[in-house]
Parts: C-alpha cells; structure tokens; sequence
C-alpha cells in the first residue's frame, strides 16, 4: 500500500495542523473567546474531546490575560508544566514560572504533616506576596489543598487551570475547583497533563502578543 504524505514546509506544520482541527472541529460549539485554548489543547494532545471537556468560568480567559498584563506569576505542580511554559513571552510582563516540588523545604513539610508534596508546595505558593495563577496538570491534591486556602480565605487566585490526569480523587477535585468563585479553566473528567495545562498558559500568552501586534 502508498502512503502519500502531505508536501508541507517544516514552517508550515504548526498552521497546516490548525487548519486540519478547525476543519475537523466544524460547527463543534466553541465559547467566544476560548476557540484558541481549545485549538491548542487538542493540537498538543491530538484529543478533540476538549472541545467538550474543557470549562471556563465566565470570562476566564480575558481575567487570566488582564493578570498575566498585570504581572502575574505562574505557579505549577510539576517541573514539565513549568518547562513547557514559555517563559520569556511570561517575564515581558513581570511574571515568572514557580514550582516548588523539588523544594527541600517542602519536602521536609510533606513529611512532617504527612501529605504530598503537591500539598505542601501549595501552602508555599500561597505565602508568596504575588497575583498568581495555578497551572495543575498533574497532582489532585494539589486542586484540592487550592480549594482549602481558597475556603479559608488564605488564597485568592487569579485563575486556577485545572487539568490534572489520572483515576483517583481527579474528577472530584475539578469538581470542587468550580463550585468556588475562582475564575478556572478546568477539563472536566479524567483527561489532563502536564502538558496541557502548559499549553493553556501559553495559549494566554500567544492571545496576549496577537492583540500587541
């Protein structure tokens, strides 16, 4: 059997992969405002099911980039997620790429109260004296130590994506995420990642240097 292949530049990829999910996508339901989220979650992750998955809280995206402006930092739950980020297009507003989990510090903190890292690196994240944004693609406990701060009035943050993967306490924690008054991008069920959840950051920040432009 011939396989043909598409004659495409290698400049080229990126905009002829959008054009295929848009095609694809066809009267597919998108909230205004979101189509470029959604477009990158699936072109990371070759999964249309985020065009249905992915929930946004009222005005989260235009929240989110009014923040980043403002120079909110990023704070994530695994080293990936802070590697995928990009974060010179981030530091041309102020902000900066946090993650805590190899933190000796918080480390020792997991240990002594007998949580996860995820937990503990959450409770320093809230410490610092900055306007942040959470980028969770992996831990639940992470999702569910943010919706305690939040419950205690120790944390308000200027947007949470939830898009942690996985089987147990997943679906509830973006649960739990949504009932608060938080502004979220949260993929409802299993599906998440790391990788996701760098996406829909940087998705902020290409819609933020477009409108520049």
């Amino acid at each position: 059997m011939k396989i043909e292949l598409e004659n495409v530049k290698p400049m080229d990829i990126e905009k002829r992969s959008f054009e295929i999910i848009t095609r694809e996508l066809g009267d597919t339901p998108l909230i205004p405002g979101t189509e470029l989220v959604v477009k990158r979650c699936i072109h990371t992750s070759a999964d249309f099911d985020y065009a249905k998955n992915l929930c946004f809280s009222s005005g989260a995206v235009e929240l989110a980039m009014e923040a980043i402006r403002q120079g909110a930092s990023i704070v994530t739950d695994t080293q990936m997620a802070r590697s995928g980020i990009n974060k010179r297009a981030l530091a041309r507003y102020g902000g900066q790429v946090y993650c805590f989990m190899s933190d000796e510090d918080v480390a020792k903190a997991a240990r002594a109260n007998g949580t996860t890292r995820a937990t503990a690196s959450m409770d320093k994240a809230a410490a610092l004296d900055k306007k942040l944004i959470f980028a969770i693609g992996n831990a639940p406990t992470a999702l569910i130590r943010l919706y305690e701060l939040i419950q205690e009035k120790k944390l308000s943050p200027a947007l949470i994506i939830g898009v942690p993967v996985g089987f147990v306490n997943v679906v509830q924690s973006k649960e739990w995420i949504m009932e608060t008054e938080v502004p979220y991008i949260v993929a409802r069920g299993r599906k998440g990642g790391s990788n996701i959840a760098a996406c829909i950051c940087n998705a902020l920040l290409y819609m933020i240097d477009n409108r520049r432009d």
